[in-house]
């Protein structure tokens, strides 16, 4: 404590002692000296209060970063590194309180320990006199940590009075002894009969007892009021608050036993003079003129929503898994089909069509989608699961099945892992998109599938070239096609075909940062609602999954324009909207490709942020079909261009007809197997399971002779 006492003790000794100068009472000091502190720490709370209601009005766009990024932690760490500069926040603000109040109490602690030097600024000199008389009166060395507390203890007693006084023709000579002591004896540490000097002590049960008693009283007080009125306690959960709430009680309580009372009598009042200091900063920086508390609210519920059907689907996944586990499923099973989601269904749907047809295995079909669209499907050779979470990977880890066929990327990387108990098990990708894997998908995404279904040429000479690139093993390429484009053809070729009586225009943008919706909306809607075209705004259902807000944000700002020609459509069970629109305006949503591959039909591309998974994508020399394509298909305008948007629009639809010949050739140049690719795909799995079969009977038939 020397150079803590030196350094921080010294100049709180001056401010306690003119505190104590004022009112002669140390325990009124204490106090006197904690307003003090609370006064000269007031600008730091006012801005700790700023930056607080700075982290709370940010909660809508960083619930929105965590969906965006949900992926991709480090692009989260960034995106949320670039919203605190922009809105100047500070992550530590919170601990510059902390920062200050350490110095602060190691130096009073300093200074209750040496009051002769802090207090009554005795001469070093004395006080090493003083010292050493004392360690004679008492017959020791040494006096402890609190030397001159125990010197004080010993002048304030009668009987050692000649004994000091003795200095005076020795060590002291010239010195006024005499009016030292008395100032001593005049000092009273005491507070209504607490001693501020001694230390309170667990095991003895004591007036000072109280102390730490008082201390954990008033940080429950400090702890309750806060949870009212602060601005960050009011954002957190109950156990969250209460959590912190005891922790404060406890620590409070267990620090007043390891420092003198006078310290604790410090550290009660610190707690119970923050009060005033919130309410003043609520008052001075009011949160409800800075937060958009309906929103939060409505995040809050979402939220609490969203984690009672948690809590319901862990339950739901629970029992699936025991079923699923049972009986044994898991070595009786050969192939699996996995579902992120009930919308994935349909890149397999054709493949299950084809194989229901053409083979007598019964498929396992696990989705972590509760509502999936596969328990609609009546089929008793289809054995459909719900299984997510710790269920999953638990499931993956222990899967003796010949084959699963996925369309989720990243195996063996994140949660999904291959089985550790059977290793030859083959797994397939299918790609829920018919753009570039390269561009889209983060590096090695792909490299512990063992079979890819490849949809165009261009995905085949991406995957040989990432596995050059990565050094990787040599996979087995399927040319397959895209299920979805066939399905969707063989629709609109049962559609009765009516020209519309205005221009249909569908706005159907992707949910990536930076998409339509949340960056040049407002152009476009001023630009075509009007009595020419019928305009519907399709979002993307992660759009609405992931930013409910913002959704009910657009819906609200632009509902007084609702009409038959101005709709927003959220419902997404059928493709009508798709099929009879004249065209699709898309910032780079796959959808423009499944539109105009489908109808013929040029789209609209809005150049927003292009959405780069892989930031390393332009090492392979094969330009993107994400990029190439966009002007075969269609046109793309900057996002400046979008004030004047009624020109490209009406551009397209002038000189449709030009684009229908370049689509179709784009179209069957590009996809494998057009039209069947189901087949194709299901006649592999066929093939590869028959010879398993039969390897693993050519076994058995060996092993026995």
């Amino acid at each position: 404590m020397g150079i803590v006492g030196e350094i921080l003790g010294t100049p709180l000794g001056y401010i306690m002692k003119f505190c104590y100068d004022i009112i002669n009472d140390y325990g009124f000091s204490i106090i006197i000296f904690t307003v003090f502190t609370k006064v000269i720490l007031f600008p730091i709370s006012l801005w700790v209060q700023k930056n607080s209601i700075k982290m709370v009005r940010m909660q809508p766009q960083l619930s929105a970063l965590k969906y965006q990024y949900v992926d991709d932690k480090d692009a989260l760490l960034d995106a949320q590194s670039e919203l605190y500069k922009k809105e100047k926040y500070n992550p530590f603000a919170s601990t510059i309180p902390l920062l200050f109040q350490i110095p602060l109490i190691f130096g009073l602690i300093d200074v209750v320990y040496r009051p002769l030097k802090h207090i009554l600024h005795l001469p070093q000199g004395a006080i090493d006199a003083f010292t050493q008389k004392t360690t004679e009166i008492l017959g020791t060395t040494q006096l402890a940590s609190s030397p001159e507390l125990i010197v004080m203890r010993c002048m304030n007693d009668q009987n050692n009075y000649q004994a000091f006084m003795s200095l005076q023709n020795g060590t002291l000579q010239g010195s006024d002894v005499s009016a030292i002591i008395k100032s001593v004896q005049s000092m009273n540490m005491n507070f209504f009969e607490f001693d501020l000097a001694a230390k309170p002590e667990i095991l003895s049960i004591n007036l000072l007892f109280l102390i730490p008693v008082l201390a954990g009283l008033s940080a429950f007080i400090m702890c309750f009021v806060q949870n009212k009125i602060n601005v960050l306690q009011i954002e957190q959960t109950a156990l969250a608050r209460w959590g912190q709430t005891i922790f404060m009680i406890a620590f409070s309580t267990y620090f007043a036993f390891l420092v003198p009372a006078g310290v604790g009598l410090y550290w009660i009042f610190g707690n119970l003079f923050s009060i005033p200091v919130m309410q003043l900063v609520n008052i001075i920086y009011n949160p409800g003129r800075h937060i958009d508390y309906k929103t939060l609210n409505k995040l809050k519920l979402k939220a609490k929503e969203n984690n009672k059907i948690k809590r319901e689907n862990n339950r739901l996944s629970k029992k699936y898994y025991r079923e699923i586990c049972k009986n044994n499923n898991l070595n009786n099973m050969n192939l699996m089909f996995y579902s992120e989601q009930s919308g994935f269904y349909k890149y397999f749907e054709n493949i299950i069509d084809a194989l229901l047809k053409k083979f007598d295995e019964t498929i396992y079909y696990v989705t972590s989608d509760s509502k999936d669209q596969i328990f609609d499907i009546k089929n008793p050779r289809i054995k459909a699961y719900y299984i997510s979470g710790n269920h999953l990977i638990a499931l993956m880890m222990k899967l003796e099945c010949k084959m699963v066929v996925m369309t989720t990327p990243d195996l063996e990387k994140y949660h999904i892992k291959r089985s550790k108990v059977r290793k030859n098990i083959e797994y397939i990708y299918v790609d829920h998109g018919c753009t570039s894997l390269n561009l889209t998908y983060r590096p090695g995404a792909l490299d512990h599938f063992d079979t890819i279904f490849v949809v165009s040429r261009n995905q085949g000479i991406e995957i040989r070239e990432m596995e050059k690139l990565r050094g990787t093993k040599r996979k087995m390429i399927v040319k397959c096609g895209y299920g979805l484009i066939d399905n969707m053809i063989a629709s609109y070729r049962k559609l009765d075909k009516a020209e519309n009586k205005k221009p249909v225009i569908l706005i159907a943008p992707s949910w990536q940062y930076d998409n339509i919706l949340d960056s040049c909306l407002d152009n476009i809607l001023t630009g075509l609602v009007c009595d020419k075209y019928k305009v519907i705004i399709r979002p993307h259902p992660q759009y609405i999954k992931r930013f409910p807000v913002q959704m009910e944000s657009i819906i609200e700002k632009y509902k007084d324009k609702f009409s038959e020609d101005f709709i927003i459509e959220t419902d997404f069970s059928s493709n009508v909207t798709v099929y009879t629109a004249d065209m699709v305006i898309t910032d780079w949503s796959s959808i423009a490709y499944e539109f105009s591959f489908t109808t013929d039909k040029p789209t609209l591309f809005i150049n927003t942020q292009m959405k780069i998974v892989n930031k390393d994508y332009d090492k392979i020399k094969l330009k993107p079909f994400d990029i190439f394509a966009r002007n075969i298909v269609g046109k793309a305008i900057s996002k400046e261009e979008t004030v004047n948007i009624s020109c490209a629009v009406d551009s397209l639809l002038e000189n449709r007809e030009s684009y229908v010949q370049s689509i179709r050739r784009l179209k069957n140049s590009y996809f494998y197997n057009l039209g069947h690719s189901g087949e194709v795909a299901a006649d592999y799995i066929i093939e590869r399971l028959s010879n398993r079969k039969n390897c693993t009977a050519d076994a058995k038939e060996a092993a026995a002779i």
